[in-house]
């Protein structure tokens, strides 16, 4: 299993979201949405989910769940561990 980086995230972020930032300029704890967020929206949690289950094949269905992970890239990260842990290899 691979390790989850933050900074294939990032570069998730960036290029499905069209963020006009480097990589550096996104903390790993700043909210994704709301106030003092990198101000995605509903479109970008959309685009961030295909995106998630193209490249790690893992899908978000739960609205619930998806807040949750898109807290922020930390929150990202840790869902997404904790969710390739689950998955049995060959899957």
């Amino acid at each position: 299993m691979a390790e989850i980086n933050f900074i294939d995230l990032k570069q998730l972020l960036i290029k499905n979201c069209m963020l006009r930032v480097s990589p550096d300029e996104i903390r790993e704890d700043t909210p994704l949405f709301g106030p003092e967020s990198l101000g995605l929206d509903s479109i970008d949690a959309l685009q961030m989910t295909v995106a998630i289950e193209r490249d790690y094949g893992i899908a978000i269905k739960d609205p619930d769940v998806a807040r949750q992970a898109f807290r922020s890239l930390s929150a990202l990260k840790e869902w997404l561990q904790t969710e390739l842990e689950k998955t049995p290899k060959g899957t």
